[in-house]
């Protein structure tokens, strides 16, 4: 590096670089900083180069942590960079371009070398670096004693201090870079770390009073979203008088350093997608992620995590809690745009779970939005698409869903939000549909997606809880919508007679069953002819008279194998007995969610009584099934009552005649017939220890979607290189 722009290839052999990992100690006043710092180094971005540059610096790093003992050098190289942030504020106002330009140089550095020390050494042998004085091996000077707690608390200060601009862009995306590198420990430990050098120094002392700050700026830059300046901005103006010789170089080389900030670098293409994005923005949400998952210390809980739990909006007037000491206020439109916007990445998603979840200010202001689609939808999309996101990205978006349905208002209000041309829904032409109608089939799409491929109990669980939160106040339900409700119960029946034959007759070759099962789509809709359905109907009543008998015992059974302790003398159960549990308990909560509605908003619903009625075959035989009779009791009544009427209005109706005779039944039929069951109400309640699921997740984030930084896989310990 230095006064000449340089490539990553040549970095080994820079004779900068050399000397800062000599052995000759240098002060601080050197002017050897000067020409250090004066250098053009387009920082890559993608992964090949990004390698390269980690190999380039890890040669300087092992010449640095053998001499650096008796030179003191990183040290020195630290508080050079700290004695001209001092200036950064004025800087920045007076448009001194060549400092600020030396400072990032200087930071970058520190970056680059604290990358590699902390993925190849304990925080206790890294904090004996910094502790290192000029000449004196293993010294240790009172002043610098706290030289990393120092450097960090300049690093928030420079986030939360310096303004904005185009020329202070790159100092500040590379100080939250930095500051994400000095946490990056926590890759390198298969455990979760629970006390941390780092993580005591930013949570006490001298950082904590910019907890608020610190979290309120990482937000607004997610916000805003600013771009990096263009790269033929001019970071130096012209001087009509001229400059010294150290600004003629320096103007010589700036435009490169700025290509750095645009992705894709000098003569090369960005994608089409990393040119859309904002590299601090990306990187500020990173940060707050990580900071927001320290945690806590024994005496001291997560200020970054308070802080994000207690913010209010900027309309908010209610005075503070002296129980929130980070309490700070943020335009929560701004916010709510923002995450609407973003979600097509994971951590935009995990920030908006974060936000539902732990802090109400923003839940409540987000229900009361009366633009709620603008969020629903995008979320909705991630769930429809789950064959190409990673299962992590599915559970938050599917838990976000969780959170806002078990508020009432917004299972009303979707039912009143009509969308037009859905373009990404694919199985059907939805030319108008209500957004609660949309939602319900974009669930059942991801159960089904789930039961036929991942078979993840936890997945299916939530999805099924959502749909039973809103079954109180399904409105109008589309026609569609109405049907794979019905649809998907029924293919879930057929599969539950299907297993138990299996179960009691394993040897038998019913091989007229087993073609009506075979004859079921992948979509579920069922083609089943009628003398299938009649075989069904016959060999389902058998099936249950017997298993009223035996049922606890099936289940006992079932359950064994589920656990893997069958006694020795008894012969494994096949699949089809692992599948009995999981199969029976999709059943009775969507007969719960068909009942829920049925007795809470029936007269709102012909399409669903419609749809019930067209099925009615395959509910009847299940009304004497030990597991349903109670769940099957109203569903058994409504199907009575209607057919009752059909039958007396003639044969050969048209649809719109059968649903003209549902609406007026609905009307006349008694609502004290129906039995009263609980309210379906499911609320999300983090697991135990959520850290040892978010942490992980977390990090995997800032290793896949980081700008500009790179780190080994081989030294990778936290997760598995396919689990992010």
């Amino acid at each position: 590096m230095g006064a000449n722009s340089s490539s990553i290839s040549e970095l080994p052999d820079n004779e900068y670089l050399k000397k800062l990992s000599g052995a000759e100690p240098i002060s601080e006043n050197d002017p050897f900083w000067n020409q250090l710092l004066s250098f053009s180094f387009t920082t890559p971005t993608n992964s090949a180069d990004l390698k390269l540059l980690e190999e380039a610096t890890v040669s300087v790093c092992k010449s640095l942590v053998e001499k650096n003992p008796r030179t003191g050098n990183l040290g020195s190289l630290i508080k050079v960079f700290l004695s001209r942030t001092k200036e950064l504020k004025i800087s920045a106002e007076c448009q001194n371009h060549l400092f600020i330009w030396q400072a990032h140089n200087a930071l970058f550095i520190i970056c680059c070398l604290l990358k590699v020390f902390i993925s190849r050494m304990s925080e206790e042998e890294l904090q004996l670096h910094f502790t290192y004085e000029d000449k004196t091996p293993g010294s240790y000077g009172t002043e610098c004693e706290d030289l990393i707690e120092e450097l960090l608390c300049c690093l928030i200060q420079l986030i939360v201090e310096i303004p904005l601009l185009d020329i202070t862009y790159s100092i500040s995306l590379e100080a939250v870079t930095t500051l994400i590198v000095f946490l990056s420990c926590q890759l390198f430990h298969k455990e979760i770390l629970r006390e941390s050098l780092i993580h005591k120094y930013l949570m006490r002392g001298r950082c904590l009073p910019y907890t608020s700050r610190l979290v309120k700026t990482l937000l607004y830059n997610f916000i805003r979203q600013e771009r990096s300046p263009p790269p033929g901005s001019h970071v130096f103006q012209q001087q009509t008088d001229g400059g010294g010789l150290l600004y003629g170089i320096a103007s010589g080389v700036a435009t490169g350093l700025w290509t750095v900030f645009t992705l894709g670098g000098v003569g090369s293409k960005a994608t089409p997608q990393l040119d859309q994005c904002s590299p601090l923005a990306n990187q500020s949400l990173l940060l707050l992620l990580v900071l927001a998952n320290l945690t806590d210390a024994p005496d001291t809980p997560n200020p970054y995590r308070q802080a994000i739990m207690s913010f209010k909006n900027t309309q908010d007037s209610s005075a503070f809690s002296s129980s929130h000491p980070h309490v700070f206020q943020i335009n929560f439109n701004s916010l709510y745009t923002a995450l609407c916007e973003q979600q097509k990445s994971d951590q935009a998603t995990l920030l908006l779970y974060m936000l539902l979840h732990q802090n109400g200010n923003v839940r409540t202001y987000v229900l009361a939005r009366t633009d709620i689609e603008n969020l629903v939808l995008p979320i909705l999309e991630i769930l429809y698409h789950v064959e190409e996101r990673n299962s992590h990205h599915v559970y938050m978006a599917l838990i976000i869903l969780l959170i806002l349905t078990e508020d009432d208002g917004f299972n009303r209000s979707i039912h009143e939000v009509i969308l037009k041309n859905i373009t990404w829904y694919a199985e059907r032409v939805l030319t108008e549909i209500s957004l609660g109608s949309l939602l319900i089939l974009v669930v059942i799409r991801t159960i089904q997606y789930n039961m036929t491929r991942t078979r993840d109990k936890y997945l299916h669980t939530n999805c099924l809880a959502a749909l039973a939160n809103m079954s109180a106040q399904f409105r109008s339900l589309h026609q569609y919508a109405a049907q794979r409700i019905i649809s998907y119960t029924c293919r879930h029946l057929r599969r539950y007679v299907y297993v138990l034959d299996k179960l009691y007759f394993p040897h038998s070759h019913c091989s007229t069953l087993q073609h009506c099962f075979s004859t079921l789509s992948d979509n579920g809709e069922e083609l089943l002819s009628l003398t299938c359905s009649h075989i069904l109907r016959s060999y389902a009543a058998s099936l249950f008279s017997l298993l009223s008998k035996k049922h606890n015992k099936v289940l006992e059974q079932a359950t064994q194998s589920l656990r893997g302790s069958l006694d020795s003398n008894d012969s494994p159960l096949p699949d089809y007995a692992q599948d009995l549990n999981v199969i029976e308990e999709v059943i009775r909560m969507m007969l719960e969610i068909i009942n829920s509605c049925l007795t809470n908003s029936l007269h709102h619903n012909p399409n669903l009584v419609y749809a019930l009625l067209y099925k009615r075959d395959l509910f009847e035989q299940f009304r004497t099934h030990p597991s349903f009779q109670d769940i099957m009791q109203n569903i058994d009544l409504v199907i009575s009552f209607f057919s009752s009427r059909l039958e007396h209005a003639g044969a050969e109706l048209s649809v719109e005649r059968v649903l003209e005779i549902i609406k007026q039944g609905a009307v006349a039929l008694p609502k004290d017939r129906l039995r009263k069951f609980p309210e379906l109400k499911f609320k999300y309640v983090e697991e135990e220890q959520p850290e040892e699921f978010f942490i992980p997740y977390v990090w995997s984030l800032v290793y896949n979607a980081a700008v500009a930084l790179y780190w080994n896989p081989r030294d990778i310990q936290l997760f598995t290189m396919d689990s992010g």
